[in-house]
């Protein structure tokens, strides 16, 4: 299938073959749903800790006689039932969130983003994407130059004057295909790949 060729002002100039099975699949709510979820919850850390009534600092003095109050009788201030009490069900340090998803669904599930990504016209192909020295302005003009705001590019290699060019701008993420994940293929509006990465999309995702 084919997918529009960029030139250095963001324009159409031609089109390049790109493989199907990773560009025409099928669109898979589902599992793209599910593939988005499971990367989130892969990066959570499970560091929040809630107390129980035995971690809260209390008195064990009993706060009203048993009887004869009106209230509903009460042994001590940590109950859950009362402010400051500690939680019925507390969060745990340790608590772990992940989720295990096989290599097959992630494989179909990557392509799928990719698929549905050409067919809203948010992927385009560049032959490469370089800057002549490491400052971030000159590749802000470049991606302004081709009216890129929210970019996401995929490139094959990236050198070092790519790499600090770009880590000041708060809307582009310049990646290597090892490093695409499904979160940032949705978040960004434009992906823009290298001809060079192509082809390693295709080994991993094919």
């Amino acid at each position: 299938m084919q997918v529009e060729l960029l030139n250095d002002q963001g324009q159409a100039a031609s089109t390049v073959e790109v493989p199907e099975t990773v560009f025409g699949r099928d669109y898979n709510e589902a599992l793209i749903h599910q593939l988005v979820v499971a990367y989130q919850a892969n990066a959570r850390q499970g560091t929040r800790a809630q107390k129980d009534r035995s971690a809260v600092k209390h008195s064990t003095k009993k706060p009203f006689r048993q009887k004869g109050t009106g209230n509903a009788r009460a042994g001590m201030t940590s109950s859950p039932l009362w402010r400051g009490g500690g939680k019925v069900f507390p969060n745990s340090p340790d608590e772990n969130f992940s989720q295990k998803l096989n290599k097959k669904m992630y494989r179909a599930g990557m392509a799928s983003i990719f698929s549905q990504l050409v067919r809203e016209g948010r992927l385009a192909v560049v032959d490469s994407i370089k800057v002549d020295a490491p400052k971030t302005k000159l590749l802000a003009d470049k991606f302004k130059a081709m009216n890129l705001k929210s970019v996401l590019v995929i490139a094959d290699e990236i050198d070092e004057n790519l790499y600090l060019a770009s880590r000041n701008l708060p809307h582009v993420l310049v990646v290597e295909p090892r490093y695409a994940d499904p979160l940032s293929l949705v978040h960004y509006k434009k992906v823009i790949v290298t001809k060079g990465a192509i082809d390693k999309l295709k080994e991993m995702f094919a």
